[in-house]
């Protein structure tokens, strides 16, 4: 990774704060201004199974996401042909947990879910055999069903958040 960036650079990313630094900041956005950015990006990411019916099993399942170092949560349900965010004091019946860096680099689809699993930079709890379900969909969707400016945003997003996370640990990945 390195290797990709110019040596003051790494110096200069290990100025950033990590994100649970970001925590405290993002707990000023009000909760329903994250639920409605969140919803838009997932109805963006999940359009094409949605609109085909590949997500149809998953009705009136919730799913959540844990977002670690920011301290942040998501309940997300799925209904027919439709997502919804819910309030995060909802319960999930199955639940996936990381840090920011860690889920990026997921949904960027730079480092496979497995390999994140088998390292235990994510976990899920509760109902596994949903999650799993649900992870071998999306592992399904096609790269390109996804919008390009969210797969470049996403592709730059995780290589800067790795990039700032191993400059901020001095370490290479």
């Amino acid at each position: 990774m390195t290797n990709d960036m110019p040596r003051f650079a790494l110096r200069a990313l290990r100025w950033l704060p990590p994100p649970e630094r970001l925590a405290a900041p993002l707990r000023l956005v009000p909760e329903p201004l994250l639920r409605f950015g969140s919803l838009q990006l997932i109805e963006q990411v999940l359009a094409v199974p949605l609109a085909d019916g590949r997500l149809d099993d998953f009705a009136g399942r919730r799913i959540g996401v844990e977002v670690t170092d920011l301290g942040l949560r998501w309940i997300v349900a799925i209904g027919e042909r439709r997502v919804e965010v819910l309030d995060p004091s909802e319960t999930a019946e199955a639940t996936v947990r990381g840090t920011a860096t860690d889920l990026l680099l997921l949904a960027s689809r730079l480092e496979d879910a497995d390999t994140l699993f088998f390292h235990r930079r994510l976990q899920l709890t509760g109902d596994v055999e949903l999650g799993l379900a649900l992870r071998n969909l999306l592992d399904q969707l096609p790269w390109e069903s996804i919008p390009l400016a969210l797969r470049i945003a996403l592709n730059r997003g995780a290589r800067f958040a790795r990039a700032a996370r191993t400059a901020y640990r001095g370490v290479d990945d």
